[in-house]
């Protein structure tokens, strides 16, 4: 059967040979990866908190405040390689690296030639479903249970069951213990590994439920025979052994069908998933294709129906106890890229960036809680490297610390003050769309407006404030070093934290004392110097004069006011816009990173470059990049797995068509050949209004449903004009020819 809309789900005729290839479910805690083998059904278990010790559970900032100033004076009277030795010397390390826990393992004692055979995931519903002849699995993770759900049926289902910890790279002295137990339902099997040298230990336990047949003990587990069907509910939990003398088993929750469970979780994925679609009226015929097939059509708008409608559901999945990794929520391998850690000077941040404009709050509580849980961490940071009050993030955390420990000469992480603008700002934007604002949200911007306070103290000839030592994610100036003076995005992020501090504050009337901090923190935002424009013409990397650009390089922090902030827009500051569009011109991609090309997209867009929101695009989908998963790799030719690129692409799509701001909106600004025409449904914008946009060669149709009532700016390819809306009144725009 042809499909007539977007496919909402991706099948394969092949069981997965790869664990990056196997089917990914979640619930923002539990993560499963689904092979689907008939013969050997795997399904590799993971959960957010797993992650090895290393050496750097106790690892701090170094403590660098009394050599601050002798710093900033060396850099001030020309030594530009002054912040090398704003150091304590020590090696570089690492976060603790995540990985997997074990897989668990159904293998059946005969099975023919498959037949018929297909695998299918199910976007709205989170399921991974294999099927083969009279032979059928099925897997989701539960939000309402915090349960792996797996559920085979077949006749007379013969099998032995295990838990499996033997992935690649499990460390050979990992200490596993394996007990297996039969319950007057079935059975239940437990793991529980401890880590080498470490007090820090994980369980994973997993009821066995069978329906018909018998159910015996194996030498690895237990073993099933003539059963009708076999339900396996899977947990794992991460402790301490000194908090906990004896290993505390998981609580799994009550033995119920699969049925019952299905039910519970479906309104909490279901609805979240379904909040916004994209419709680009593909062909049926590539619709139908399997997601490898399709992969093969890099110029398909079903293709890019598809990854929509993937990286949507992926990121949804991979959010709950915390957002996503570098990896998501799911590896199959003990040895992760980048320890597979939270990566905050562009990673985190592009996956996140689609939380609020893609009506997924779910996303937005997740950064919440992993910065919630780690502000003393950051203040901690500020008082050891800069001696100042409030808050500074590291470039990279596990999960668990977030002490600014990882750093090293060509790498002067510990230098940068930009981390926690970015992070916060994704909160702001979901204050914007709701209409308001959250008070933990104003004490994190008012700890953050606290630190430039005690910062930025030193000026220049002019009078104006200077922001040293000050470090551009991960580039150098061409006649510098990596620790410099006024780097564009320092510069941006200070500015914007320190008026949307202030602008909370101001919500505040009846408070002085917060009215005078408003006031405060606005004189000094202001002090800060204006962007430079070298002589290039391109809005310069580092504002302070005779630091050289070096433009081959996958990271854009100097567009920082671009994307994702609204300090550089071609309506307000045309200048300087046509100074950051040369700068995008300069900028070469390096290593061919996914998150390079598509942050340079979103940039584009922002600048209404649709050609080169195009050519990003092109990029990605011509190397290689996705799995048959339709998860992503950092590199082309599906080179080191990681969710750069699955969960930044809808963020790149839906601001290629609708761009807000709490006082305008923006429609179909980057045109792109692939969005000829189609339909976007239910894009949230930051003044509080829900979009549904249909668009094709001659025009577009956009139906704005408003919350509150304002006026806003509208900008089209054919102007600007005044928008005046009325909490619950439908306004409808149409366009002409775009």
């Amino acid at each position: 059967m042809t499909p007539t809309e977007p496919a909402h789900g991706t099948w394969e005729p092949a069981p997965a040979d790869r664990w990056e290839d196997g089917y990914l479910s979640g619930n923002g805690h539990h993560g499963a990866l689904v092979h689907g083998d008939p013969g050997d059904d795997r399904v590799i278990v993971t959960h957010h908190t797993l992650v090895r010790p290393n050496g750097s559970e106790d690892a701090r900032a170094p403590e660098l405040a009394a050599r601050l100033a002798e710093t900033q004076d060396r850099l001030l009277a020309g030594d530009l390689t002054a912040a090398e030795d704003f150091t304590d010397h020590r090696p570089l390390q690492w976060v603790q690296p995540f990985h997997p826990a074990f897989q668990t393992r159904v293998r059946r004692d005969t099975t023919g030639p498959t037949h018929r055979y297909r695998r299918a995931l199910d976007f709205t519903t989170g399921e991974a479903i294999a099927t083969d002849a009279d032979w059928t699995s099925r897997v989701f993770v539960s939000r309402a249970d915090d349960v792996i759900v797996q559920h085979i049926t077949a006749p007379a289902l013969t099998a032995g069951i295990a838990l499996d910890h033997e992935l690649p790279g499990t460390p050979d002295d990992l200490s596993v213990t394996r007990t297996a137990s039969l319950t007057p339902d079935g059975a239940l099997l437990a793991l529980r590994a401890r880590y080498p040298g470490s007090t820090k230990a994980y369980t994973g336990l997993t009821r066995v439920i069978v329906t018909g047949g018998t159910t015996t003990l194996s030498t690895t587990g237990v073993r099933i025979q003539n059963a009708g069907s076999v339900l396996l509910l899977t947990r794992v939990h991460r402790y301490d052994t000194r908090e906990q003398r004896h290993p505390a088993d998981p609580a799994l929750p009550h033995p119920d069908d699969y049925t019952a469970f299905r039910a519970r979780h479906l309104p909490l994925h279901r609805d979240a998933y379904r909040r916004v679609t994209l419709d680009l009226h593909a062909d049926p015929d590539q619709r139908a294709l399997p997601g490898s097939e399709l992969l093969k059509h890099p110029t398909s708008p079903a293709l890019l129906e598809r990854l929509f409608a993937a990286g949507r559901y992926h990121l949804l999945s991979a959010s709950g106890l915390r957002p996503p990794r570098l990896t998501g929520l799911w590896t199959g391998d003990w040895d992760t890229a980048w320890s597979g850690a939270f990566t905050l000077d562009a990673n985190l941040n592009l996956q996140t960036s689609s939380a609020a404009s893609a009506d997924l709050p779910e996303v937005t509580q997740a950064l919440r809680q992993l910065i919630e849980a780690q502000l003393d961490d950051w203040r901690a940071n500020a008082r050891a490297v800069f001696g100042a009050r409030g808050i500074v993030t590291p470039a990279h955390t596990d999960g668990e610390s977030g002490h600014s420990f990882h750093f090293s000469r060509e790498y002067p992480l510990h230098l940068w003050t930009s981390g926690a603008d970015w992070l916060l700002k994704p909160l702001a934007d979901h204050d914007e769309t709701t209409g308001a604002r959250d008070p933990r949200t104003a004490a994190a911007l008012a700890e953050l407006a606290e630190f430039h306070e005690d910062f930025l103290t030193r000026t220049d000839a002019d009078g104006q404030l200077v922001l040293l030592p000050s470090y551009s994610p991960e580039n150098r100036p061409a006649n510098g070093s990596w620790g410099a003076i006024n780097a564009a995005m320092d510069l941006s992020a200070a500015r914007h934290a320190l008026l949307a501090a202030a602008a909370y504050q101001a919500e505040s009337a009846e408070n002085p004392e917060a009215l005078a901090r408003a006031a405060r923190w606005t004189a000094l935002a202001h002090r800060l110097p204006p962007h430079r424009v070298n002589p290039d013409g391109a809005l310069a990397e580092w504002a302070w004069p005779g630091l050289e650009d070096t433009y081959d390089h996958r990271h854009l922090s100097h567009l920082y006011a671009v994307w994702p902030l609204d300090e550089i827009t071609p309506y307000d500051t045309p200048d300087l816009a046509e100074a950051a569009h040369r700068a995008l011109q300069l900028r070469g991609a390096e290593n061919d990173s996914a998150h390079g090309h598509l942050h340079h997209a979103l940039i584009a867009a922002r600048l209404r470059d649709g050609t080169r929101v195009a050519d990003a695009l092109a990029a990605v989908l011509d190397g290689d990049f996705f799995h048959a998963s339709l998860m992503s790799a950092h590199y082309p030719h599906r080179h080191v797995y990681n969710a750069d690129a699955a969960h930044t692409l809808p963020t790149v799509l839906i601001e290629a068509l609708i761009q807000s701001t709490p006082d305008r909106l923006v429609l179909l600004p980057a045109r792109v050949p692939a969005l000829a025409r189609g339909e976007l449904r239910g894009i949230r914008t930051r003044f509080g209004a829900r979009i549904d946009l249909a668009w094709d060669e001659a025009g577009a149709r956009a139906v704005v449903h408003p919350t509150r009532t304002l006026r806003v700016e509208l900008r089209t390819s054919t102007g600007a004009g005044q928008l005046d809306l009325v909490a619950g009144e439908d306004h409808v725009l149409t366009l002409g020819t775009w």
